[in-house]
């Protein structure tokens, strides 16, 4: 993971070189980031952006397909305060889609303000069900409030995938544009985020719309981080 700050936006790019899975490694360092973006005050908004055809490909599949179901649970947990993160966090933040966002990939997606994708066939979405999961607590709360009312079925039971235009419709992205205008269009928006939008008005509102949710959520990850410590 690296960052760029361009004038009141603070760019997060994540580029493993393979699925950008996310690590208890790479958790931390999002969030590091973003810790940096809220204690700056010139920092306006913040790009979440990915490497070129991948926006995340969920957890770590070396954890996921291990047989530690505390290491699996904590992992679990720990994307969970993730996104809850993103979704909470007191400036805006917009994800540069870049094409597949499977699982902890897509519901980055739905933690984040403004969701700019990639126009390609990629897959994005809830593939859970699919691969013999159930989603936890907070995963469910959270597609609950972010996702189409029309969509939601589909998406969540019975794992249906979207490309990039289908995701808008389902609502796991905002807008799609051309491959190679993913991240200019990111940028552009989350700069005129910064410019337009009051940051205490903002995260005071955020505060006041969000919280009923992340609250839910937060206690969701709690029970299930107790639930494994019971055992």
């Amino acid at each position: 993971m690296t960052t760029e700050r361009l004038d009141q936006v603070l760019v997060i790019h994540l580029d493993d070189g393979k699925a950008n899975a996310l690590s208890t490694g790479i958790i931390a360092a999002i969030h590091a980031a973003l810790d940096a973006a809220e204690a700056d005050a010139s920092i306006r908004a913040v790009v979440l952006h990915g490497r070129p055809g991948r926006f995340s490909g969920g957890f770590d599949l070396a954890v996921m397909r291990g047989t530690d179901f505390a290491a699996i649970v904590g992992l679990v947990s720990d994307g969970g305060e993730l996104v809850s993160r993103l979704y909470g966090c007191s400036v805006p933040v917009v994800a540069a889609c870049t094409g597949h966002a499977v699982a902890a990939g897509a519901l980055m997606l739905l933690g984040c303000d403004q969701r700019i994708g990639a126009e390609i066939d990629c897959k994005i979405g809830l593939n859970e069900v699919a691969i013999g999961m159930v989603l936890p607590s907070w995963a469910l709360t959270l597609a609950d409030v972010r996702l189409s009312r029309r969509h939601l079925q589909l998406a969540v039971v019975n794992a249906q995938m979207s490309n990039g235009r289908e995701a808008v419709d389902a609502g796991f992205l905002d807008q799609v544009v051309p491959e190679q205008e993913v991240l200019p269009t990111a940028i552009a928006a989350a700069g005129v985020l910064a410019s337009t939008l009051q940051p205490a008005a903002y995260a005071g509102t955020i505060a006041a719309f969000r919280t009923a949710t992340l609250d839910r959520m937060a206690e969701q990850i709690k029970a299930d981080r107790r639930a494994v410590s019971a055992k």
